[in-house]
């Protein structure tokens, strides 16, 4: 054994220090007397023992670098790490369990960054901060792959590290820093290309069925000299000229995405708490992204205090994928989301109709019309530049993302009336407008399409918007008309989401279970049942929503009456009486905690798709043959039976 001068029991914590003894020693050179195990580190009376030490060279009683073990299931035992560095006085340490590793540089006893790799004996850490890191680099080396970290538990570190005391809005920084990540990433697409036509050359001609594995493999084989060098990167210059560096980097990423950020906004981290951040973010891609990963780390962010108290949560991308298979969007339709939030409706829809993910490619000029079709509206200013901003990269430079309350529609014409609002958002409001029944109002709507998640907590209670609203009425016996004093804020939602869809028009809307049981919402069943056919009732499990909500929700699909057949694609004729499509999800693709589930190999590890995404464990769609037929291939499977008119080609 490595190190051991007396036999030792081979524990598995034993086997994975074996392992990695052997890893320096073989792949970074590191000589096996410039290493002690077990070795003590003293504070005051207590002594701890570090996992290994490795010693510099010239000063062999001077601690380099320290490795802390963990067994397989064990946590992060970073703290730990820390203390030792902060004691032995080493400048690099190393994390791991066998299955995962992290590297980080002491900076001083406060800041930890994390960096890529360490050096080789034969280097120094200036070596391997100035190496070029291309998106080749970035590809191969992705955390969120190679450590199965998400996104939000890196955040999560950065506020334990330096965000907490910063004195600055998290949400803010997180968002530039992630902002400015994007655009760097962006500016790679040529190397992205390359890197296509090199796996597809390499591949025979046939890219379909490769495995992300496989995909990995063919990366590494690619020539990246010529390649640009990502420059959101902790390049080992001094805090304050990285500052500058990135604070460069953000000015052009608002010059390119505009309407995100105003024209002066700064980085206001400090020096130092912005090295450890980058240094935190830089090995964690982005682009060819489902967005799950930006989702989940921005719900996180923007936090109760603006999203939950309202109701309003992120919708999780396979419910979203769900509803786009279901209502089946084509190319050339209008569709709206009426309670946006990051955007996840609008976006998935632009990925179905241009058959293309989220990825660092523009999209061709043929398609770039049918994507200024797709619309957001929102009424948390928060999310709705999140959602632009992930809109203006989905849609090549365009969004119809707008900062509205929908529900407030009468009041519209104030916001128009802003210089600065319509600076931002003018476009795209111009192209809603087109789409008005009437001009002289606000209130309906012609869209093809209409899918959205609705704020369901909270009763609106102004009599100036209830009075625009025919479910804010009840009748008496004598069939007499009597306002009401409140209205659940969801329910003023269905009325107000049917009246932006066109007679034949389809949508799927999340609601509390209760609208569907209650005796008492009787009149909002029949006010449905009126307007439009109901396709289908989804029951999502309890879980769906969280850790924010246990509340048990569903989604209903309905197509708007139509007796008008001239345009076969929406006729929906009055019927009396027809089927309804019902389905009980059984696999929410979440635990009781509210942590996503994903599918796992023989040996624990998180399976990847051909993108690279970790697969969710659900049953509301097979996932492009990742996972067995579920509710939205049986739904179309019964749309098609039923000739349902957007089915039936």
């Amino acid at each position: 054994m490595y190190g051991a001068k007396k036999d030792i029991l081979l524990t598995p914590e034993e086997a994975v220090r074996q392992l990695y003894i052997a890893r320096l020693n073989q792949q970074y050179g590191y000589p096996i007397s410039r290493m002690k195990l077990e070795y003590p580190i003293h504070f005051g009376r207590e002594v701890k023992r570090a996992d290994i030490v490795i010693f510099e060279e010239e000063r062999p009683t001077t601690a380099y670098i320290v490795i802390e073990l963990k067994k397989n299931k064990l946590k992060d035992g970073k703290e730990q790490l820390k203390s030792y560095c902060n004691s032995t006085g080493s400048s690099i340490a190393i994390w791991t369990n066998g299955s995962q590793i992290a590297y980080y540089n002491r900076k001083d006893p406060n800041y930890f960054e994390e960096i890529t790799e360490i050096p080789t004996a034969s280097q120094t850490l200036k070596d391997i901060l100035d190496e070029r890191f291309t998106l080749k680099d970035l590809i191969l080396k992705d955390k969120i792959l190679k450590d199965g970290k998400t996104l939000k538990q890196i955040i999560l570190d950065m506020e334990d590290e330096v965000l907490a005391n910063a004195g600055v809005d998290v949400f803010e920084e997180c968002f530039k820093l992630i902002f400015t990540k994007l655009y760097d990433e962006s500016q790679s697409k040529t190397d992205k290309i390359r890197i296509q036509d090199k796996v597809y050359d390499l591949a025979g001609g046939d890219t379909n069925d490769l495995e992300y594995t496989e995909y990995l493999n063919l990366v590494k084989q690619v020539d990246d000299t010529r390649f640009r060098c990502l420059e959101f990167r902790n390049k080992g210059e001094t805090d304050l000229e990285l500052k500058k560096r990135i604070q460069e980097l953000f000015d052009r990423a608002k010059k390119q995405w505009k309407g995100v950020f105003s024209e002066d906004a700064k980085i206001n981290l400090a020096p130092s708490h912005l090295s450890v951040c980058v240094s935190s973010i830089q090995d964690i891609k982005l682009f060819n992204s489902n967005l799950q990963i930006i989702d989940e780390a921005f719900e996180y962010l923007v936090g109760k205090s603006a999203k939950g108290e309202k109701g309003q949560y992120f919708t999780p991308r396979h419910v979203i994928d769900m509803c786009v298979k279901m209502l089946n969007p084509k190319a050339g339709e209008h569709m709206i989301d009426t309670a946006s939030g990051s955007c996840g409706f609008p976006v998935h829809t632009i990925f179905k109709i241009t058959g293309k993910l989220f990825s660092n490619a523009d999209i061709p000029e043929e398609e770039k019309d049918n994507v200024l079709k797709i619309f957001g509206i929102d009424f948390d200013e928060k999310v709705v530049r999140v959602s632009r901003t992930l809109n203006l990269i989905a849609g090549d430079g365009n969004t119809n993302v707008l900062h509205l309350n929908t529900l407030d529609y009468a009041r519209w014409s104030e916001n128009t009336k802003s210089l600065e609002w319509n600076k931002v958002y003018g476009d795209g409001f111009d192209r809603l407008k087109e789409l008005q029944v009437s001009k002289s109002s606000y209130k309906e709507f012609k869209f093809e399409l209409l899918m959205a998640n609705p704020p369901f907590a909270g009763d609106i209670k102004e009599t100036r918007i209830l009075s625009k609203y025919d479910l804010a009425f009840s009748e008496d016996q004598k069939g007499n008309k009597k306002s009401k004093s409140k209205v659940g804020r969801d329910i003023l939602f269905i009325e107000r989401n049917l009246d932006f869809v066109r007679p034949g028009g389809r949508l799927a809307i999340v609601l509390p279970q209760g609208r569907f049981n209650n005796s008492s919402d009787k009149d909002i069943r029949e006010y449905i049942a009126d307007k439009a056919r109901i396709l289908a009732v989804v029951g999502l499990d309890v879980n769906t929503f969280k850790p924010h909500t246990g509340t048990k929700t569903s989604v209903i699909f309905l197509q708007k009456w139509n007796d008008d057949n001239s345009n076969p694609k929406y006729y929906c004729p009055h019927k009396a009486d027809y089927p309804i499509f019902f389905a009980v999800s059984e696999k929410s693709g979440k635990d009781n905690s509210g942590e996503y589930v994903y599918l796992k190999d023989t040996t624990g590890k998180k399976i990847t798709d051909k993108h690279g995404h970790f697969i969710v464990e659900h049953d509301l769609h097979n996932q492009d043959g990742e996972l067995p037929n579920g509710i939205a291939e049986a739904f179309i499977e019964f749309a098609k039976s039923e000739n349902l008119s957007f089915w039936s080609e």
